[in-house]
């Protein structure tokens, strides 16, 4: 299978809190809900189209712990994500919890990279990552993460868990879509392609 990473993020990088004030308001955050006025129907299409591409989720214990509480609860027939939420195969990479409530789950423990390296080789599609800051980063950066999608707001919080905040290695990328809706939301879709590139500019040495 290969691992796609789906994050919302600010112009600045912060995922933390994008749905709302209370979402998470870990380490005092209180700039939550940064993304709701930018939400629309091309935002609502694409992101559903990705998610039409998953045979499971594989989500860190903190937003396995938040989905596992509020998808459940959303009982309006017309949400285009609930029922695909709630049915797709959940993987929790975890040490400090052995079972899930939110059914079905399996719960990866061990050293996460050899967990969910040895689930990537297993036939499928996609396992997606949503949310999950800090699990996303960690398979990044060990080259785990096939496909980065991003759905970028215009505004910039000043603080926040930010998603690409110190990798641990240089990670290449491709650009292989992108679009913006009319609410100035950027969607866009990279895939891995190994170590940064690196190169020096044989003309102008300086640029004032």
């Amino acid at each position: 299978m290969k691992i796609s990473l789906t994050e919302f993020v600010t112009l600045d990088g912060v995922s933390q809190g994008p749905g709302s004030p209370t979402e998470d308001t870990s380490d005092d955050f209180t700039r939550g809900g940064w993304l709701v006025p930018y939400l629309d129907t091309v935002f609502v299409q694409c992101t559903s189209d990705w998610l039409d591409l998953a045979d499971g989720l594989l989500l860190g214990r903190r937003t396995y712990e938040a989905f596992a509480r509020d998808w459940p609860q959303i009982t309006d027939p017309n949400d285009p994500f609930t029922e695909r939420m709630n049915s797709l195969p959940k993987y929790v990479v975890s040490n400090t919890i052995t079972q899930g409530s939110w059914h079905p789950t399996t719960v990866l423990r061990g050293d996460p990279i050899e967990t969910v390296g040895r689930l990537k080789a297993q036939p499928g599609r996609e396992l997606q990552i949503h949310g999950s800051t800090r699990l996303g980063r960690a398979l990044l950066s060990a080259g785990l993460v096939d496909t980065l999608r991003l759905a970028v707001a215009p505004t910039v919080t000043g603080s926040g868990r930010r998603l690409l905040d110190h990798p641990s290695t240089p990670v290449g990328l491709r650009l292989v879509h992108h679009e913006a809706t009319a609410n100035g939301l950027l969607l866009l879709e990279y895939q891995h392609v190994g170590a940064a590139p690196v190169g020096e500019y044989e003309g102008v040495t300086a640029f004032v």
